[in-house]
C-alpha cells in the first residue's frame, strides 16, 4: 500500500508540473501575439522565471500544508500573509502595472515599495519556510543545503551586510545615470527588480524571524538596530528626490509619461513614497521585534517560575 501511495503522489506531482508548464505556455503565447487584447491582470511582458517561481512556491506551499500535521502548520493569518505577499509581488511585475511603472516614476517607486518592502514583509510574516520545505521535491533539498548556497545566505544575512545591502541597492538603482540606463534596457530592468525582491525577502525574513537566537540567526538587539539603521538613509534619499526642483530622471520624459502630471510632480510623489511608507515599514518591523522581545522575556519568566514551583 505504501508503494502504491508513493506512485500516486509521484503521478500527481507530474500532473501538477505539467499543468503549470501548460499554463505558462498559454500566457507566453497570448502575451506574444495578442498583447493589446489582454486585460490588465495579464503580463505586459511575460517572464518564465517570475511565473515559475511564483507558481511553484504556492504549489509547494499547498503541498507542504497537506503533508504537515495541523500542529506544525503556521497559523491561518500567517498563511494568508504569505499568499498575499507572493501574489502582490507577482502583480507589480506581471500585470499591466509593470507597464505603468516603466512610464511613471512614482508608480515605479510603488512597484519597488511592494518588491522590496511590503511583499517580502508579508512573506516573512508568513513563516512559510518549513511548509515549502515539506512540499518541495526531494532532489532540490541537497542543493539548498550545499556549502555555496549556505555560504551565500550567511553572507547576505550577516547583521552588518544585510542593512548595508538593503539601503545600498535603493541608492544604487536610483543613481540618475544608472537609473536612466536601466529603464531603457530590459535585461538591466529585470536585474534591478530581481535584486530588489530577493534582497527584500532575505532582509525581512532575517528581521521578522521572531524566535530568539538560536534558532534565529541574529539576536533581538541586533535586529532592532538593523531596522533603525535603515530608516535615516531612506528618509534622506526620499527627501532629496521629493524636494528637488529639477527633473532628476528625464528617462520618463523620453519614454513618455502616461499621466498628465508634470515631471516635478511625478518626482515629488515618488520621493514621498521613499520618504514615508518605506520608512514606516521599518518602524513596523521594529515594533514587531520589540514585541517579540517582550513575549520572549515573559516566556522565560514563566518557565523560571514553573521550575521554581
Amino acid at each position: 500500500m505504501a508503494a502504491i501511495a508513493a506512485t500516486v503522489r509521484a503521478q500527481n506531482g507530474w500532473v501538477l508540473y505539467a499543468g503549470l508548464l501548460m499554463g505558462g505556455a498559454v500566457l507566453d503565447f497570448l502575451c506574444r501575439f495578442f498583447p493589446a487584447d489582454l486585460p490588465f491582470v495579464f503580463p505586459w511582458e511575460f517572464s518564465w522565471p517570475v511565473y515559475l517561481l511564483t507558481t511553484l512556491s504556492l504549489a509547494w506551499f499547498v503541498r507542504g500544508l497537506r503533508r504537515l500535521a495541523p500542529a506544525d502548520r503556521p497559523a491561518l493569518w500567517r498563511q494568508a500573509f504569505f499568499v498575499v505577499g507572493v501574489l502582490a509581488s507577482y502583480a507589480v511585475v506581471q500585470t499591466r502595472f509593470d507597464y505603468w511603472a516603466q512610464h511613471m516614476f512614482f508608480i515605479h517607486r510603488l512597484q519597488h515599495l511592494v518588491l522590496h518592502h511590503a511583499g517580502p514583509f508579508l512573506i516573512a510574516l508568513g513563516a512559510a519556510g518549513g511548509v515549502i520545505w515539506a512540499g518541495m521535491p526531494q532532489f532540490l533539498k541537497p542543493v539548498l543545503k550545499s556549502g555555496p548556497v549556505r555560504g551565500t545566505v550567511d553572507f547576505i544575512q550577516h547583521p552588518v551586510i544585510a542593512p548595508v545591502l538593503f539601503v545600498g541597492l535603493i541608492y544604487f538603482w536610483l543613481i540618475p545615470s544608472i537609473h536612466d540606463r536601466v529603464m531603457l534596457d530590459v535585461n538591466l530592468y529585470n536585474l534591478m527588480n530581481w535584486s530588489m525582491a530577493i534582497d527584500g525577502i532575505f532582509f525581512w525574513t532575517l528581521i521578522l524571524d521572531l524566535r530568539p537566537k538560536p534558532p534565529a540567526r541574529v539576536k533581538y538587539g541586533y535586529r532592532a538596530l538593523m531596522t533603525m539603521a535603515i530608516v535615516p538613509p531612506q528618509i534622506a534619499v526620499g527627501a532629496i528626490i521629493a524636494l528637488s526642483s529639477r527633473d532628476i530622471y528625464p528617462v520618463y520624459h523620453i519614454c513618455g509619461r502616461i499621466m498628465a502630471i508634470s515631471a516635478i510632480s511625478d518626482q515629488r510623489f515618488g520621493g514621498l513614497i521613499l520618504w514615508i511608507p518605506s520608512s514606516m515599514m521599518s518602524v513596523v518591523g521594529l515594533i514587531l521585534v520589540l514585541n517579540a522581545i517582550r513575549l520572549n522575556d515573559e516566556r522565560l519568566e514563566h518557565d523560571a517560575k514553573a521550575r521554581g514551583a
